[in-house]
C-alpha cells in the first residue's frame, strides 16, 4: 500500500509517498480502505521529532481516517453494528496517512449521513478531544460561558459548535479579524482578536453585569505558557481551565491566591496515549449525543483546503502558517 511516511524528523517536505506493506487487523480491530485521512498539530509535532510514537502504535502519522470497511474481527465488528463495506471513521493511534489503516473497532463512528469521506475524516480527532476536555473533564453546563482560545482551529471550529448546541454561552479568541468574523459566522457569541486586543480584559467587559465582572466558567486553552495566569483571572468563581496543548510554552506562573479564591479547577490532557477503554466511551457519547447533531446539519464540519496524499508537504506548511480556518485533510484518489 501507498503511505505517507517521515523520511527523518525536520521540515515539511521530509513527509515522502512510500510503499509499505498492508496491516493486518488484529481481535477487536478492522481494516480500512482509506479514502481521506484529517491532518492535526499532533502529526506537525511528531514530523519534528516532538510528539513521540506511543509504544505499540504505527510511525506512519496520522491519527483519523474515513473509508470502507474491508475485513476484520467480525464477532467484534457484529456487536459493535459494524460490517464489511460499511463506511467509516476512526480514531486511531498512528497510521493514518495510508491507503490502509488498522482501527479498534470500539473507535470507530459510522460517517454520519449525508456526509463526505473528506467530511468523516475532519470529525474524530476534534470531536474525541472536544467532548473529552469540554464536556466530560470540564463538565461545560448549558448557561454556561465557554472561552475557546484559537477559535478558528480545528478544535475551535469544533468546539463553537457543540458548545453552542447544548446552550453555552461562547467567546473565542483568533488571531486577524477575518478568522474571528468567521468563529461568529460558526455561532460564537463573541470573537477577540487577540493580535489587536488583551482578551483577558475583554473578556472582563464582556462578562460584567451591574459593574461587576463573572467570568468564563470554562476555558479550552491550546496555549498555556503565559496565557494560563491571565485565564486565572478572567475564570468565574469555580471556573475550569482545561489546557490541550502547549504551543506557548509548558511553563507558566499563577496567582495561587486567585485559585483558592475562586475555587478554580486547572487541568489538561493528551488523548493519543489514552485507553482504548477510554476512547471506546468517548466514541459512544458522540454517537449518542454528538452525531445525531451533525445529521440534522445543526454541527457542521468545516473544511479549510484539502490536498492530495502525495503533496502531504504543502498540507503541513499550510497548518504550520496559522493562515486556515477549519481542517486539513489528505484524499487518496488522487494519488
Amino acid at each position: 500500500m501507498k503511505t505517507v511516511e517521515i523520511s527523518a524528523f525536520g521540515a515539511p517536505d521530509v513527509l515522502r509517498l512510500a510503499e509499505r506493506p498492508q496491516p493486518v487487523p488484529g481481535a477487536g480491530e478492522l481494516l480500512i480502505r482509506v479514502s481521506a485521512s484529517g491532518i492535526n498539530r499532533p502529526d506537525v509535532l511528531q514530523r519534528t521529532g516532538n510528539y513521540p510514537v506511543p509504544p505499540g502504535a504505527s510511525d506512519i502519522p496520522g491519527l483519523e481516517v474515513a473509508g470502507v470497511i474491508v475485513s476484520g474481527d467480525e464477532p467484534a465488528m457484529a456487536a459493535a453494528g459494524f460490517q464489511v463495506g460499511d463506511r467509516v471513521c476512526a480514531l486511531v493511534a498512528g497510521g493514518g496517512y495510508a491507503e490502509l489503516c488498522v482501527a479498534p473497532v470500539g473507535q470507530c463512528l459510522p460517517v454520519p449521513k449525508g456526509f463526505s469521506d473528506i467530511e468523516a475524516a475532519s470529525l474524530p480527532e476534534t470531536f474525541f478531544t472536544v467532548w473529552s476536555n469540554v464536556f466530560e473533564r470540564a463538565y461545560l453546563a448549558k448557561g454556561e460561558t465557554l472561552l475557546i482560545q484559537g477559535g478558528s482551529s480545528g478544535i475551535g471550529v469544533t468546539a463553537i459548535q457543540i458548545a453552542k448546541a447544548f446552550g453555552a454561552t461562547v467567546i473565542v479568541t483568533a488571531g486577524s479579524d477575518e478568522k474571528c468574523a468567521a468563529c461568529v459566522a460558526l455561532g460564537a457569541d463573541h470573537a477577540i482578536n487577540y493580535k489587536t486586543a488583551d482578551f483577558a480584559e475583554e473578556v472582563k467587559k464582556l462578562t460584567t453585569l451591574n459593574g461587576v465582572s463573572k467570568g468564563v466558567n470554562v476555558i479550552l486553552d491550546m496555549v498555556a505558557g503565559g496565557y494560563v495566569a491571565r485565564e486565572v483571572e478572567c475564570l468565574a468563581e469555580d471556573g475550569r481551565l482545561v489546557i490541550i496543548a502547549v504551543q506557548g510554552g509548558i511553563k507558566a506562573e499563577v496567582n495561587a491566591g486567585l485559585v483558592l479564591r475562586k475555587r478554580l479547577t486547572i487541568t489538561g490532557s493528551t488523548l493519543r496515549p489514552r485507553s482504548l477503554e477510554f476512547k471506546t466511551a468517548i466514541a459512544k457519547a458522540l454517537r449518542q449525543k454528538v452525531w445525531p447533531l451533525l445529521e440534522s446539519g445543526a454541527v457542521k464540519p468545516v473544511i479549510h483546503s484539502t490536498f492530495a496524499a502525495g503533496d502531504a508537504a504543502k498540507a503541513h506548511a499550510l497548518m504550520e502558517s496559522n493562515q486556515h480556518i477549519g481542517k486539513i485533510v489528505l484524499t487518496w484518489n488522487a494519488v
